[in-house]
Formats: C-alpha cells, structure tokens, sequence
C-alpha cells in the first residue's frame, strides 16, 4: 500500500523538474498542487482508489490527475516522470531543497557547471566556481553550502508527520494479524520528537503467531535487514529503518518504557531501581532473581516511587524531581483546544476558500476561527493590501450571519517589516480582531538587530501574537538569529502571546522554548497555520510539542472559550 507522502512526492519531484526544464507555470502549478492536497489527506489514498473513491473532488484534482494518482498508487511509477528523467537529471530535484537554491539557479548550476547531484554541486563549491556564476557571488555561495551541509545532516531523519503516516499504517496492519494481541510504536515518535531516526515497534501474541514473518511483508518494505521470532528489522522505500520486537506480555510494560527512552531518562529511572536494590531493564523490574513489577508502565514508575510520566516528558529534563515532589504538568490535550487563531484562505496563498476553511472548523466543533492571510509584504503569497482587508472583513461579516455556532475572528498575519513596523498601517489593523505578527524576510539579520526588529513590533498596540518565532524550517532552514529568551520576555512584559505553529515542518517554539516561555509568565497559543481545510487537523503536532514543553491548559490562549479569549485580546 502507498503512503500518501510517496504519491506527494512523485508529484512534487515532477514538478521540480518540470520547473528546471522552464514547462508552463500553470502546469508546474497543478503537480505542485497535486502533492500538496495529497499530503493533507488524512485517509490513505491508496485505499481510497481500491475503493473506487472519486479523488476529482478534491480542489485542483481533475480527472486526468486523478488518473496519474491513481497510476503511481497502483504501479509506484509515473511514466511522465519517467519521460521527463530522460531530459533532466532526477538529483536536481533533491538539490532544490537546498535554501537559496529554486529551479532557475539549479538550471544555471547544471547547464553552466554540468551540476548533476550533490556530489557534485559540494565540489563545485569548494572549488570556488559556484561564486563566478552571474547572479550568485561568495554570499550566495556561503548560504548554498550552509544549506548543503543542513541538508546532508537532515539525511536519515524524517519529519514526525511523515513518520506517523507509516506509525498508523503498520499499526494497523499488525493489529488486523490475527492472534495479536498489542502493538505500540515505541521510540522519539511516542515521545513526539519533532524528526525521528527509526521506529520501534512492540508487539504482544498468541504463542506461535509469525508476526515477524508477516512484519517483513508490510507492503512498503524495500529491504529485509533481519528476521527472526521476536526480533525484526527493514528499511522501508521512504529509507526509514523500522525494528519490530515481540514481547511477552508479562514484559510488556517493561520493554515499552525501555524502547520510548531516551536514553538519558531510563538511566536515570535504573539508577533509582538500583538504589532501592532493584534492576531495571526491558524484560521488567527484579529483586534478585524474581520478577517483581514490569507488566505495565505504571508498575515500573511505581517500583521506584514514581507516578506514571507522560512520555513526552521523559528526557530527564527534571521530570524524575517534579514525579518524586507532586509537581508533574497536567499536560494539554487536543480537545483542550476551542479554536484555531491562524489560517489562510484562497484570498491570499491558501487553497480553500472562506466558506470551506468556516465549515471545516464547526466540523472540529470550534468555537472560532480566525482568518490570519498574508499582509500585502508577502507577494509571492498574494498578500492583502488594505483594500482587499476591508473587502474580506466585510466578506466574513456576511458570512457571519449565517452561523451562530461558530465565532470568524477577523484577522491578518502581518509582516514584521525590517525597522519593526507593521505591515498595515493602525487604521486597518483596529478593525482587526487579532493579529499574527511575523518575521518573512531578511532572515540575515544580526540577532541584536532581529532582536529589537521583534520587540519594536510588539510595541504596537495592535501585535498581538507572534508568529513561528524562530523562523525555522525543519530540515531545510536553521532559526534566524535572535535573541528568544529576550523575545519571550518581553512578550511577557506587553502581553503579547507566542504562536506554537502546528506545521509539521515548522514546531516552532521548540519544546525547551515552550518551557521557557511557561516559566516566563508568557502565554501561547497553539495554531496550524493552515492553507487549506484539511490543513486544521494538523493542529496534533503542535499539540505535542507543547506536551514536550510542559505546557497546561492555563498556558494556552485557544483553550479559552469565546468570551475568555476575547478578553485577552483586548487587553
């Protein structure tokens, strides 16, 4: 079975070389787009065509990209792309998610200095020839190879969103094998870290089940590294190494906290074991040689003297102190959150349009909504002016009165312009019920001077939330730099909130950010940036590294109801 990641990226790998080849823009577009709604569907698309499910519903799916989908799902080749191969080189594709480098550049790299994978673009630059191209010059030759080396790091980590696609899959797949009885994936991803190295997965049966044979036919497999009756390993075709373990179940609990981790926490865990003269390991907890405790989770916790820890606490930050002295978060959870304070319409970059993106939200049973698009800075994303502002605030009053259900906070995600003014000008950010405030361009600030660019726009009484602080792209663009204890601070000081952008590929506060931001006083909310309906289910990701920042209710701002939240707004 397919995973809806590998038919995006066929689509978007087309795209990118359609791009270098200079095809129409418009058709660019389509397999652009064609990748991005597939990446938002929740539901495997595979299954969806066995089903004879119609995928021509969806916005920008037409019936013959229906049918390439359902040729790629189906075969796991596009003759398209393979057509396209012939002319230009599949590597370019990869060297486009170098920052700083689009499909123009890599098309001067390749025809100019015969640029055709990685290896060859890294020589080129330590040879000093990427720098002599028109256009480029040694600063944009720095940040080619700044990007080069991030992206060679990113190498062998996959993003928890694209990790948990084939987490949900493979859990059901073992949970269908008649016989079994659990299964867990283990590891950073049940800790929520935000890129995983591999998944660990835990299984209990019946006696004599061959789980691990069945394991190793999980359809995406590409290569069998081991197989044996409670020991599996494979490499997946998206390169991600997934290790199966069968468990008794009487071990259950042990092994399960043995392979969430991390490391630094179950150490920490064995030495309290071995104080109380116990030992801990994945086969339970023993005193000498009688197993005493190991079944379950809260068994090992309670042989040390600890209540149960959230997983996604468990990187011995100081969660072992706040157990043993009652202090343990009672960590956020999704139905916590009321409502979504960031997201995008067709007005501006997003896909879904007004209507789609409000019914969307009184289908997760919000409470409001807000609509943040881009303020006019950002034109490649069709930012509004002050014109089309005033047109969409008169368009979501409209719409307002056909529900009584649901709040539309009239918005705007303003640009965070170089000297720390705003984007739009008072008049119009007045009439605003909130703003998301944020950093888009001019990454290469110092951090004093990015420092005082962020806190001279929360001086404007109109900032309200900021937006991904730290401007990071996960894998692909490091933070900006800046000074985030400061900035953290002083949104405390104003009364400003920070944003915990839900985007897979952003998770940004980080965790520990989170947890400074708490101890701070300094309040969030938990957003998902999306540009498109389906992209509000993405709120889980931002909802778990709040988790991992020790973040309660209290501390975030959409857990409010309507009245509440409106409150802080206003004050």
């Amino acid at each position: 079975m397919r995973e809806n990641r590998e038919i995006a990226h066929t689509f978007d790998t087309l795209a990118d070389l359609l791009e270098i080849e200079g095809a129409n823009p418009f058709r660019v577009r389509a397999y652009r787009n064609a990748a991005r709604v597939l990446d938002g569907i929740s539901q495997n698309v595979a299954s969806m065509i066995r089903e004879g499910r119609d995928l021509s519903q969806y916005p920008g799916i037409g019936k013959d990209l229906a049918e390439k989908i359902r040729t790629v799902s189906e075969t796991g080749t596009l003759p398209l792309l393979e057509e396209v191969e012939k002319r230009v080189p599949l590597a370019l594709s990869q060297i486009t998610q170098i920052e700083g480098l689009g499909p123009r550049r890599v098309k001067a790299l390749h025809e100019s200095l015969q640029i055709n994978s990685l290896d060859d673009l890294e020589k080129a630059i330590e040879q000093g020839r990427v720098r002599e191209l028109p256009g480029f010059g040694a600063r944009t030759e720095e940040l080619i190879r700044n990007g080069l080396a991030r992206l060679r790091a990113s190498q062998g980590r996959t993003l928890i969103a694209d990790a948990e696609e084939t987490a949900v899959h493979l859990e059901q797949y073992l949970s269908e094998l008649e016989g079994v009885k659990q299964v867990t994936v283990a590891g950073s991803y049940r800790r929520r870290r935000e890129t995983v190295g591999d998944l660990d997965v835990l299984v209990t049966c019946r006696r004599g089940v061959p789980v691990g044979k069945q394991f190793t036919r999980f359809e995406p497999v590409e290569t069998i590294l081991s197989q044996g009756e409670t020991r599996s390993s494979v490499r997946l075709r998206s390169g991600l190494q997934v290790d199966l373990r069968v468990v008794p179940e009487i071990s259950y609990g042990a092994a399960l906290h043995y392979f969430t981790g991390s490391k630094a926490h179950n150490i920490a865990i064995r030495k309290l074991g071995v104080a109380r003269g116990l030992k801990i390991n994945e086969y339970g907890v023993f005193r000498g040689d009688r197993r005493i405790a190991g079944r379950t989770e809260k068994e090992v916790f309670a042989s040390v003297g600890l209540p149960f820890i959230e997983p996604e606490l468990r990187e011995d930050r100081g969660e072992i102190e706040a157990a043993r002295n009652g202090g343990l978060p009672n960590l956020i959870r999704t139905q916590d959150i009321r409502g979504d304070l960031h997201a995008h319409t067709t007005a501006s970059d997003g896909r879904s349009s007004l209507e789609s993106m409000v019914q969307a939200a009184r289908e997760r049973g919000y409470e409001y909504l807000a609509i943040t698009d881009h303020s006019q800075a950002v034109t490649v994303a069709r930012g509004l002016d002050v014109e089309r502002l005033r047109q969409q605030i008169q368009a979501i009053d409209r719409l307002q009165r056909q529900y009584d259900d649901i709040r539309i906070l009239k918005g705007s995600e303003v640009d965070i312009l170089e000297d720390g003014r705003l984007d739009l000008p008072d008049d119009i950010l007045r009439e605003l019920d909130i703003t998301v405030c944020s950093v888009h361009s001019r990454f290469n600030l110092s951090e004093a001077k990015q420092t005082e660019r962020i806190l001279r726009a929360m001086d404007n009484p109109h900032f309200r939330i900021l937006g991904h602080p730290s401007g990071r792209i996960l894998n692909k663009r490091d933070p900006y730099q800046v000074d985030l204890a400061r900035i953290i601070a002083g949104a405390a000081e104003r009364g400003r909130f920070l944003e915990v952008n839900a985007q897979p590929d952003r998770l940004d506060l980080t965790d520990t950010a989170c947890r400074l931001a708490k101890a701070q006083g300094a309040k969030v909310a938990i957003s998902t940036d999306a540009h498109s309906d389906m992209g509000l289910a993405k709120l889980r990701f931002g909802i778990g590294q709040a988790r991992r920042g020790w973040l309660e209710r209290d501390d975030v701002i959409n857990t409010r109801p309507l009245a509440g939240l409106l409150k802080l707004l206003q004050s």
